[in-house]
C-alpha cells in the first residue's frame, strides 16, 4: 500500500500536542476541587473505577477518528495486481498527392478536401496507431512523425494544401520517405497508404525502387488512385478570372497495381467520396494486428477503511459521552 498524497500524514504530529493539552488539563483539574460536598463518601470511593477510565475513552475514540481522516485524505492506495490487455496497434504513414491536381472538383469540394476528411476520420477511428504523414508533388516531405498524439496528427492533416512545394508527381520520392519514416520501426506491422491522382513525372527515387525499399523493410503500401473515369472538372487561372474546365483524368493504374503487388499490399481506385471513404474503411478491416500488452497497475483505493473507522470511532464517542457517562446536573 501507498499513499497518493503523502506529505498530508505530517498532519499526524498535530495528535502530539492534542494529547498534551488533554493530559495537562486532566492533571491541572485533579489539583483543584471542582465540587464542595459535605461528606467524605466520595474520597472512599475506588479511584481506578471501571467508570473512570472509561471517562478517557471519548478523547481516545476522537484521536483515533482523527488519525483516521488524516490517513483516508492521504488517499492510500494498493497496485497489487495487474490487467494484461490486447490492443489493435501498428504504424501507418499516410503518404498524400499535394499537386495541383489534386483540385479537380470531381470529388466534393474537390479530391484533396475530400481526401484529408476522409483521412481524418480514419486517424480518428484508429486511437491506438501510431500515425504519420507525409506529402508530395515535385518533392516530399513528411508533414508529421509516427505520433499517437490525435489532435497534433489532425490539426497537422487540416494544413495539408497544394501550393506549398514545387508540383509535380514524384510518387517515388513520396513512397521512399514514408519507409524512411518506417524503416526503424519495431511494430509488428508497417504500412503507408498512398494516396495520387496523376502519373509519376519527377523525383530521384523512381516508384518501383521505392516498393522495393519498402519490401526490404517489411512494410506493406496500400495505393489509391483518386479520380473520376474520363473527364474531371477543374479550376483554371483565365484572364477573366477562375473558370472550370473539363479535363482527362490520367492515373498510371498499372504503376500502383505494381507497387501495391510488390509490397504485400493493394491497389484502390476511387472515384467520389463515398468510394474513397469505403476504402479506407476496407484497409482500416484489413488492418488489424492484435498484440497482448501489459497495462498500468489496476489500483483499489483504501481510503474507505479509514474513512469507515472515522466515523465508527466518532458514532462510538457520541454514545460513551451522551448516553453512558452523561453527567446530570
Amino acid at each position: 500500500m501507498f499513499f497518493e498524497y503523502p506529505k498530508l500524514l505530517f498532519l499526524l504530529l498535530l495528535l502530539a500536542p492534542l494529547a498534551g493539552w488533554y493530559i495537562y488539563r486532566e492533571l491541572k483539574g485533579k489539583s483543584v476541587p471542582a465540587l464542595q460536598v459535605s461528606s467524605l463518601q466520595p474520597f472512599f470511593r475506588d479511584r481506578n473505577s471501571f467508570r473512570k477510565i472509561l471517562y478517557h475513552v471519548p478523547f481516545i475514540l476522537r484521536m483515533i477518528a482523527l488519525a483516521a481522516l488524516i490517513f483516508a485524505m492521504a488517499r492510500p492506495r494498493s497496485s497489487s495486481d495487474y490487467e494484461t490487455t490486447s490492443t489493435e496497434g501498428i504504424d501507418i504513414m499516410l503518404a498524400m498527392d499535394v499537386s495541383t491536381s489534386m483540385l479537380a472538383r470531381d470529388f466534393h469540394p474537390d479530391r484533396i478536401a475530400a481526401a484529408k476528411d476522409i483521412a481524418i476520420q480514419f486517424i480518428a477511428e484508429r486511437p491506438t496507431d501510431r500515425m504519420g504523414i507525409v506529402v508530395f508533388a515535385g518533392e516530399s516531405y513528411t508533414q508529421c512523425p509516427l505520433t499517437t498524439d490525435r489532435i497534433t496528427l489532425i490539426n497537422m492533416m487540416k494544413e495539408v494544401q497544394t501550393g506549398l512545394i514545387e508540383d509535380g508527381t514524384a510518387i517515388g520520392n513520396g513512397l521512399a520517405t514514408a519507409v524512411a519514416r518506417l524503416k526503424d520501426s519495431d511494430a509488428v506491422s508497417r504500412v503507408v497508404i498512398l494516396l495520387t491522382d496523376g502519373v509519376n513525372n519527377r523525383g530521384e527515387v523512381t516508384p518501383l525502387t521505392a516498393a522495393e525499399i519498402a519490401r526490404t523493410y517489411g512494410v506493406r503500401v496500400y495505393t489509391i488512385g483518386v479520380g473520376a473515369h474520363g473527364m474531371a472538372p477543374y479550376p483554371v487561372m483565365t484572364p477573366y478570372g477562375v473558370q472550370i474546365q473539363q479535363v482527362k483524368v490520367e492515373i498510371d493504374e498499372e504503376l500502383l497495381k505494381q507497387i501495391a503487388g510488390t509490397t504485400g499490399g493493394e491497389y484502390f481506385r476511387a472515384t467520389d467520396n463515398t468510394k474513397l471513404l469505403s476504402i479506407y474503411n476496407q484497409i482500416n478491416q484489413m488492418e488489424k494486428s492484435r498484440t497482448l500488452v501489459d497495462s498500468f497497475p489496476v489500483y483499489k483505493e483504501k481510503f474507505m477503511n479509514f474513512a469507515l473507522v472515522a466515523l465508527f470511532a466518532l458514532a462510538l464517542e457520541f454514545l460513551l459521552r451522551w448516553i453512558v457517562l452523561r453527567r446530570i446536573p
